[in-house]
């Protein structure tokens, strides 16, 4: 899963898939006043998650054992992690509402896909990046440290560090000085 190669779904991949699924079901249901509850959860179900971070339910993955989440993120409700291989989030990054990083994608030729063929490409967040609302970040996507994504934002190519970039596709509007 993790090569970039293709591979195919099968009964031992979803048994383990479940387990994990189950666990950020337990996760949203929780109160948000169980923050020891929900704080052990998600050491359970992500690779790792930083001290001082604060995910808002409900977050959904497809595994969260392959994402490895930094010190001080927060992220508003309603991330989708597509995490079929790495995704990494850099310290202090803030994630807004309806935010979806995608790591799976599929082939596009029809007939692997009707064998439910799959194929995987990390995503890496940076330190201190903003990501606005409803933005969506393609397989095999950087986005460098102190970058902001403009909310809305389709991020089909890598973003380097220091910017402004928006847009469908996300483009670099400027760079960020420091003032």
């Amino acid at each position: 899963m993790d090569s970039g190669e293709i591979y195919y779904e099968n009964a031992e991949i979803y048994q383990e898939q479940v387990q994990y699924t189950d666990w950020i079901f337990q996760y949203n249901q929780l109160l948000p006043s169980k923050k020891t509850e929900k704080i052990a959860l998600l050491q359970k179900i992500f690779g790792s998650v930083g001290n001082d971070t604060t995910l808002m339910q409900p977050i959904h993955a497809n595994w969260g054992k392959n994402t490895f989440i930094g010190e001080r993120v927060y992220s508003n409700f309603n991330l989708t992690l597509v995490d079929d291989t790495k995704i990494i989030i850099g310290d202090d990054t803030m994630i807004g509402p309806n935010v979806t990083l995608i790591a799976g994608t599929h082939p596009l030729n029809p007939e692997l896909r009707l064998k439910n063929a799959q194929y995987n490409l990390p995503v890496t967040i940076g330190k201190n990046v903003w990501l606005g609302a409803n933005v969506i970040v393609f397989p095999g996507v950087t986005i460098g440290d102190h970058s902001v994504i403009g909310a809305g934002s389709l991020v089909t190519k890598d973003v380097p560090e220091n910017v402004l970039a928006y847009g469908s596709p996300c483009k670099v509007i400027k760079k960020i000085e420091n003032s």
